[in-house]
């Protein structure tokens, strides 16, 4: 298989390609190295990938049209992922102009180019943060999006519609996933758990937003491109849409379009969190308590029975387990021994996963920004 992956340098780029070349599959990885955060850190990830001789890097813009319809058809993919974004919630409210041209013009850009080549799936990554202000809970992929609380989410559910386009009026077989917390070794600079092990191991105090009263469903990386590569298996078709006991599926009516949370559905609260970071540090957090920040929600629960009911896997590394794996690599990567050879998913020495019995084919900017816990 060939896939033609963005945002390759980025933290689940880099996981997802090290897991698709572990299984043999070729990838060229399209990536910016925007300096939104640290571009050695990116550097090194892509680095690690070049080791492998079916790994293929190039650096371009989404912005760039042309770069990337040339580096997409010299590919010549059998999947296309699209990971590559301007991230981050809460630096949208600092630059907003950043979420446009990323994503929106940049993913116009990817689609266009997708309509042109003759792909098998084309898997779209969005955010938990297009649920919004909804307060039902667990999120289910049917749920109304229409109250985004930041720039970010209504770029990220932008980015949905118009893949649903595309796919509606292109026949372009296209699956939309939501990310919710992902964190782990390897993560980005501007996330709660990197800057909070920084500071703990600097014995400086850290900010906590809404007094430490909000919770996180959050996802360990290796489990999140775990379910992605599942996912890329099972392509929607129109008119099949999966039959399970405890919802419906998200597929499209008028398009092979379906929408997948992946997330464990077990929310965290973030003073716990914090606890668990300290406890394996050794160290006790020094806390500023602070008020919510704008754009916030107090809460992120994803229902995980579609993604079971698709693949027969939910994502259920325990929170305690996988911020160990990140202090291990966290230590490791600024002492400058991180074991390049090391597998993505060998980052930790635990059971895998939580695997479902598998159903038979469905019928279908600075580092020094404020922490963003959300990171999608």
């Amino acid at each position: 298989m060939r896939y033609f992956v963005t945002g390759t340098a980025g933290f689940i780029g880099f996981h997802l390609a090290r897991l698709l070349l572990s299984r043999g599959a070729s990838v060229v990885g399209y990536d910016g190295l925007t300096p939104y955060y640290d571009v050695s850190l990116k550097e090194r990830r892509h680095a690690i990938l070049s080791e492998n001789p079916r790994f293929r890097p190039v650096i371009g813009l989404l912005e760039d049209a042309g770069r990337l319809r040339q580096a997409a058809g010299d590919a010549a993919p059998d999947v296309v992922i699209h990971l590559a974004a301007q991230a981050g919630v809460r630096y949208s409210l600092e630059n907003p102009r950043a979420y446009i041209d990323s994503n929106l013009i940049g993913s116009f850009n990817l689609l266009e180019v997708v309509r042109e080549l003759d792909v098998r799936h084309l898997i779209v990554a969005s955010t938990s943060s297009v649920y919004g202000a909804n307060a039902k809970i667990p999120f289910t992929e049917t749920d109304g999006t229409d109250e985004p609380m930041t720039l970010y989410a209504a770029s990220k559910k932008a980015v949905e519609a118009m893949a649903h386009a595309y796919s509606h009026l292109h026949d372009v077989p296209t699956t939309v996933v939501r990310f919710f917390t992902v964190y782990g070794p390897w993560g980005r600079p501007d996330m709660a758990l990197f800057k909070f092990v920084s500071a703990a191991l600097k014995g400086e105090a850290i900010d906590v937003y809404g007094e430490g009263r909000m919770e996180r469903d959050f996802t360990y990386v290796d489990d999140l491109v775990e379910a992605m590569v599942r996912l890329a298996d099972v392509v929607p078709v129109k008119g099949q849409p999966v039959v399970f006991d405890r919802g419906r599926d998200s597929l499209s009516p008028i398009a092979p379009f379906r929408i997948v949370n992946i997330g464990g559905g077990a929310p965290v609260g973030l003073l716990p969190f914090i606890d668990t970071i300290g406890r394996h540090l050794g160290v006790q957090l020094v806390r500023r308590m602070l008020p919510m920040q704008p754009g916030d929600v107090p809460r992120t629960f994803a229902s995980p029975d579609l993604l079971a009911a698709l693949t027969g896997y939910v994502p259920q590394t325990r929170v305690d387990t996988g911020v160990r794996a990140f202090i291990d690599w966290f230590r490791e990567y600024q002492s400058g021994s991180e074991p390049v050879a090391r597998s993505a998913n060998a980052s930790l020495r635990r059971p895998a996963a939580r695997s479902l019995r598998k159903p038979k084919a469905p019928v279908s900017r600075p580092v020094g920004a404020v922490a963003d816990i959300d990171a999608a």
